[in-house]
């Protein structure tokens, strides 16, 4: 039972009787922030009075009269100019947990309308090793689809891997130039790796020099028109100063966002200039941008010579990264990558010109939508596609194979303009049905507030991320458990690891930037993994020494007891489970779910300092307190599983 919910539905009836849309007042039936004024309240009253021109307590009293709630609630109590605070009446709430007590889903009932939802997330380029930006797609995706799938929706997730492109033209030029024979025979995902970074480096080098000119003459351009701005003295009229100096702080930060992009390109020109072989290099491949795209045009085109080592790199790139899915515990219906899509691409092209919703513009076909100030390209002069041509390929397949009533893209929140393209263009295209959503993310960031990178200023492996995570928590582990085996420790430091790791991420406001820290991360106290799965570890340990046989405690469940107001707290909490799934689903928030399960912990803590269970006093308050604390452990490990995070059962 979802008692938000089960209050919002009881609420809509006199609710809809004075507004002609209640569902934004609906809205406003929250729980309560403070106990002393209930478990939920009800803050409909005032809007409602000042569009009615009416007292908003009269309103109140008028709403709750017509309510409802003798089953859930005690009588509503009015409060203050209108609030109207509900307390949820105990002997439904002992009914609610002694309900979930014995079921396996812990009291979530199934939602009323299933939908097919297919999660698109993680998306690596395959040509090159995953990194530290990939953890936030990987695990936010796999949250959510956990979600959607336990409550009851029937979810698809599909990996849009990037094993087609220019990457792949990247490497095949590296690989035919610059391969170190037996280092690719020894480590050929190494080499790889090593490739694309070196050819990476190369074009980039050229194109900031092809580039860096012209930077600096509109630089220059802004600088002269900055200092003849500040020449000409304020007038004394204020609009015309005011907007005088919008206009020089306006140009003062472009002239900054300009100086940085100068000094960035200035310093990938050093770094080559500086290394006499790197400049050699550099001097003999200077065409290598536009040799890139031709050998990426080749591989598109069936060139036996670089498909052939197309399907060479492919497995080895596939398996490494198999391995950190392993390794995450992140598996997937489907990855189907650009490559499977890639013989659709001219039947998309053609397909809107048809219909008329494409066009050429300077050679390349357009497609040209109101709002925008310039068009979305989806075949480019030279034929190739885009990026845009493959994602409404992707669509169609997803809607016409798939029956999708909703695609939810978990993408960085860079690639938010691409996506509202995209979306506009395939209801154009005719697909305006199916709900389609950019889940956006921000940047995992270093202590100085920068994107986390490594010493010498590369990303962040992603590899490497997870081994120091474990090696961190392995070493909290040996210290901390002495009398373990080693092998005991390892399996402690992966499940404590990855879990630190992962609910690091998932805890954030994904539309957020945050901060990561390992010694946060591990933290045996505060909004931690690390602190949720010590609270299962203890009540483990409860029921480990009382020898407790779960199975019969379960199936046995009868009504609990509140003899100490934290009891009752904690059944709150329990029965409040559902709620947070809900909220989650929202606006696809994980974190919700976090902080529902760090809050729930919490309560635990005060029950376990308050109440004792062996010392309970009698034998059914006893067994009470012995199935509020079962509760929660299985409350702590479902809500940890659906964030992808296991438990242990000693810590």
């Amino acid at each position: 039972m979802n008692p938000l919910a089960e209050l919002k539905s009881r609420f809509l009836k006199p609710l809809s009787a004075l507004a002609d849309d209640p569902a934004e007042l609906l809205n406003m039936i929250r729980p309560a922030g403070d106990p002393k004024f209930g478990d939920y309240q009800a803050n409909c009253a005032m809007p409602l009075g000042k569009k009615l021109d009416r007292s908003p307590r009269d309103v109140a009293v008028e709403i709750a009269a017509q309510v409802f709630l003798n089953d859930l609630c005690d009588p509503p109590e009015i409060a203050g100019p209108g609030f109207i605070n509900l307390t949820l009446r105990d002997d439904w709430i002992k009914k609610q947990i002694a309900t979930a007590a014995s079921d396996e889903k812990l009291g979530v009932q199934p939602v009323a309308n299933p939908r097919k939802f297919i999660v698109d997330y993680s998306s690596p380029n395959v040509a090159k090793p995953m990194h530290v930006g990939h953890i936030r797609s990987t695990v936010i995706g796999d949250a959510i689809a956990k979600i959607l799938k336990f409550v009851g929706h029937q979810v698809i997730t599909d990996n849009h891997l990037g094993d087609w492109g220019t990457q792949f033209g990247i490497i095949i030029y590296g690989y035919k130039h610059f391969c170190d024979a037996e280092a690719y025979q020894r480590e050929p995902v190494s080499e790889l790796g090593r490739l694309y970074k070196y050819v990476r480096r190369l074009m980039d080098y050229h194109a900031a020099i092809a580039d860096l000119p012209e930077q600096q003459s509109q630089l220059q351009s802004r600088q002269e028109a900055l200092a003849k701005l500040k020449s000409f003295p304020e007038s004394g009229d204020k609009k015309v100063d005011k907007q005088q100096r919008k206009d020089i702080a306006d140009l003062e930060s472009k002239i900054a966002e300009m100086s940085k992009a100068i000094d960035e390109l200035s310093a990938r020109i050093s770094a080559i200039d500086a290394d006499p072989q790197l400049k050699q290099q550099a001097a003999d491949h200077t065409n290598v941008n536009q040799a890139v795209l031709l050998e990426t045009a080749a591989l598109h085109e069936g060139d036996e010579t670089n498909l052939k080592l197309w399907h060479e790199f492919l497995p080895f790139c596939r398996v490494d990264i198999q391995k950190i899915y392993q390794r995450l515990d992140v598996q997937f219906d489907f990855e189907l990558g650009e490559s499977f899509f890639h013989d659709q691409l001219a039947e998309v092209v053609e397909d809107f010109e048809n219909k008329g919703f494409a066009r050429v513009s300077d050679g390349a076909v357009c497609v040209f939508m109101d709002g925008y100030d310039s068009p979305m390209i989806i075949q480019k002069k030279d034929g190739a596609y885009l990026y845009a041509t493959t994602d409404l390929a992707t669509i169609k397949y997803r809607i016409e194979q798939w029956n999708a009533d909703a695609i939810l893209y978990v993408v960085d929140h860079r690639q938010h303009q691409h996506f509202e393209k995209i979306f506009d263009a395939a209801k154009l295209w005719g697909y305006s049905k199916v709900e389609l959503t950019h889940v956006s993310f921000g940047t995992v960031l270093g202590d100085d507030g920068r994107p986390y990178k490594t010493r010498s200023g590369d990303t962040v492996g992603l590899e490497g991320l997870l081994d120091e995570a474990e090696d961190r928590a392995l070493a909290i582990a040996s210290e901390q458990n002495p009398e373990l085996t080693p092998e005991q420790q390892q399996a402690i430091s992966r499940v404590v690891g990855i879990g630190g790791l992962k609910y690091a991420d998932l805890s954030q406001n994904r539309a957020s930037d945050y901060k990561f820290s390992y010694d946060k991360m591990l933290a045996l106290r505060g909004n931690t993994a690390t602190y949720l799965q010590y609270g299962y570890a203890r009540v483990q340990g409860i029921l480990r020494k009382l020898d407790v046989d779960v199975d019969s405690l379960r199936s046995a469940a009868t009504e609990v007891e509140f003899e100490k107001p934290i009891e009752r707290q904690l059944a709150v909490k329990l029965i409040r489970f559902s709620e947070a799934l809900d909220e989650v689903l929202i606006d696809y928030k994980p974190n919700v779910l976090c902080n529902y399960l760090f809050e729930l912990t919490q309560t635990y803590f005060q029950f376990f300092d308050q109440c004792s269970v062996k010392d309970a006093g009698s034998e059914s308050l006893k067994n009470s307190r012995l199935q509020l604390s079962d509760l929660t452990a299985r409350t702590i490990k479902t809500g940890l599983s659906l964030l992808g995070i296991g438990v242990l059962d000693q810590m």
